[in-house]
């Protein structure tokens, strides 16, 4: 690992293996579920009520932290400012990654990943992160520039998979593509242009595949670009169906 990878390992934090929620409903949903471990819970000092103290008694009876922090605090970690209603929550995620220490971790292992291009779409998101967990994809990447905040729209399109979702944290798709290039991953990129069936394709044991924003599609530089055949002249799938399409053929070669 060079030196910029060793910098950034160094400064990685609880943070990166967590999720924050918020809104009273979510956070004690996330409390009252066995399958979740919160890590704590951070109440604004001017909330009150039922439903918090609901919440509180909650955070007690499975020994969650809670702390109390100005109401422009709360809003601010929550990055929502209508609708966290005093409350956020950080919800472990255990597979959650700096990406640096993803391509450690693997080491030359065959890999298969996802990067999101300028997905903006919070039910794309979510929806992806479901179907590659569910295929075996072993890590989706999600730059910070460019990509919804994995919060209570995208949970909620991954019907809960999030949590578990190996999520790879970068701060933007480039810098992602050239960590990854300098690994030795091949970039393949999806695109109604190419010549070159996905199906047909011979594809690296070490592989990304890049799912291009809604509007813009693929802003990064691709090693290979594969389509997905289409007939009755359509031309495109949506970005989430396209990810499926390509989780599920990748995996049926191992």
């Amino acid at each position: 690992m060079n030196q910029k990878g060793s910098e950034e390992r160094e400064r990685l934090s609880p943070r990166d293996k967590w999720i924050t929620i918020f809104g009273r409903k979510p956070v004690l949903e996330a409390l009252n579920d066995p399958a979740l471990s919160v890590a704590k819970i951070i109440v604004a000092d001017n909330a009150g009520g039922h439903s918090l103290d609901d919440i509180l008694k909650a955070a007690a009876r499975t020994g969650t932290p809670v702390e109390r922090a100005t109401a422009t605090r709360v809003k601010w970690l929550a990055g929502n400012g209508k609708h966290d209603q005093g409350v956020v929550a950080d919800v472990n995620a255990p597979r959650m990654t700096p990406l640096a220490e993803f391509v450690r971790a693997r080491g030359k292992r065959p890999t298969k990943v996802f990067l999101l291009d300028g997905v903006t779409n919070p039910g794309n998101v979510g929806m992806i992160l479901r179907t590659a967990t569910g295929a075996g994809f072993d890590g989706v990447i999600l730059p910070k520039a460019g990509t919804p905040h994995v919060g209570p729209l995208v949970i909620k399109a991954s019907a809960g998979v999030a949590f578990q979702a190996p999520i790879v944290n970068v701060a933007t798709a480039k810098a992602a593509v050239n960590l990854l290039t300098e690994a030795g991953y091949r970039i393949y990129g999806l695109s109604a242009r190419s010549r070159q069936s996905l199906f047909k394709a011979e594809l690296a044991p070490r592989s990304v595949f890049v799912l291009g924003g809604e509007t813009n599609g693929i802003s990064v530089a691709t090693d290979e670009d594969l389509q997905i055949p289409l007939h009755a002249g359509v031309e495109s799938l949506n970005v989430a169906v396209a990810a499926a399409v390509v989780a599920f053929e990748v995996t049926n070669r191992d």
